[in-house]
């Protein structure tokens, strides 16, 4: 079985269950299938083997965004923040947290080592999952 996704109001195809026969599908699914659901096409997209069957590689680019409601607390001592996702998208907390509080990548990196950014994950690395950390001044 297929199903479309609809990116940018194009249409592409990609294989969700192979050689299956229609009755063992449950009818929920099936329904959604027949009704080209793009709910079903994100969250279908959001596994891992449904990307690697169907060679698909997600552009997350612009994808997200840090908001940290202006610059008020900049003269606080420390900061510290809940990041949230609302769908599972890999992102380096670090360029995150510079584009979000307004520093290079190079300066975030500097805090880290310096022990002013820090968080119980490692920051450095991509991930996909909510998140703390806490920026000390």
């Amino acid at each position: 079985m297929r199903v479309r996704a609809l990116p940018d109001k194009r249409t592409a195809k990609f294989t969700v269950l192979e050689r299956m026969n229609v009755r063992s599908v449950r009818p929920g699914l099936l329904d959604r299938l027949h009704d080209d659901d793009p709910g079903l096409a994100a969250e279908l997209l959001q596994d891992p083997a449904v990307r690697r069957r169907n060679r698909i590689a997600l552009d997350w680019d612009g994808s997200w965004r840090l908001d940290t409601g202006g610059t008020d607390h900049l003269d606080a001592e420390a900061i510290d923040v809940s990041v949230r996702f609302a769908a599972r998208i890999p992102v380096r907390p670090v360029r995150l947290i510079a584009e979000g509080c307004g520093l290079s990548r190079a300066e975030a990196e500097r805090l880290i080592t310096e022990g002013k950014l820090v968080s119980a994950v490692r920051l450095s690395d991509r991930l996909s999952g909510d998140f703390t950390f806490t920026l000390k001044r």
